[in-house]
C-alpha cells in the first residue's frame, strides 16, 4: 500500500479485519465541515476494523499514511476460529478490553479544554509520533491552533523546539 491508499470507505460492506504488518493506517472520518478527525491510527502489529467482525458496514474510511503492508483477516475465519479455540476468543477479548481503556483515556483528553493542556497531554501519552498536522486531527485541533500551542508551549518554557518546525 501507499500513502494515500484507501483500504475501505465509509459505509461499505465489511470483510474483516486488518493487522498492520508494516507502515501505518488511519481510521478517519470528516465532519460535516470537512475536517478529518483521526479515529484511531494503526501501525506496525496494530489491528483496526476489529468492529467489521460483528458490523455490516465500515464506520470510517482506512487510509494509508506510511507505505507498507496490510494483513486483511476475513470476518468469517475470525468468528469460527473464535467459536472454536477459547484461547483465541480470551486474547481477542482482552484485546479489545484494553483499546476501550485507551478510548476512554483519549476522550477524557479531548474533554481538555486547553489547546495547550490536551497538546501537553497528547504529548505525554506518546501521540506526537509523526505531523503536528497528524497529531492535531488526533486530539480534535485545528493545525493552526496545534502549532500556536507548540509555539506558546516553548514560548513558555514549556517545551523546547528540537528542530524546524518541531516542538
Amino acid at each position: 500500500m501507499e500513502d494515500g491508499d484507501v483500504l475501505f470507505r465509509q459505509d461499505q460492506p465489511t470483510s474483516g479485519l486488518c493487522r498492520v504488518v508494516t507502515g501505518c493506517v488511519t481510521l478517519q472520518r470528516s465532519s460535516l465541515n470537512g475536517d478529518k478527525l483521526t479515529l484511531h491510527r494503526a501501525v506496525a502489529d496494530g489491528l483496526f476494523a476489529e468492529a467489521s467482525i460483528i458490523s455490516e458496514r465500515y464506520h470510517c474510511d482506512a487510509v494509508c499514511n506510511v507505505p507498507g503492508r496490510v494483513l486483511k483477516i476475513s470476518k468469517t475465519d475470525v468468528i469460527s476460529t473464535m467459536r472454536t479455540t477459547p484461547v483465541f476468543s480470551e486474547g481477542f477479548t482482552r484485546l479489545l478490553a484494553v483499546q476501550v481503556q485507551r478510548y476512554r483515556a483519549h476522550i477524557e483528553m479531548l474533554a481538555i479544554g486547553s489547546a495547550k493542556e490536551r497538546v501537553i497531554a497528547a504529548v505525554q501519552a506518546g501521540y506526537f509520533d509523526a505531523t503536528v498536522t497528524e497529531l492535531a486531527t488526533r486530539i480534535n485541533l485545528t493545525h493552526e491552533s496545534c502549532y500556536r500551542a507548540f509555539r506558546d508551549l516553548c514560548e513558555d518554557g514549556r517545551m523546547i523546539r528540537t528542530g524546524r518546525g518541531q516542538p
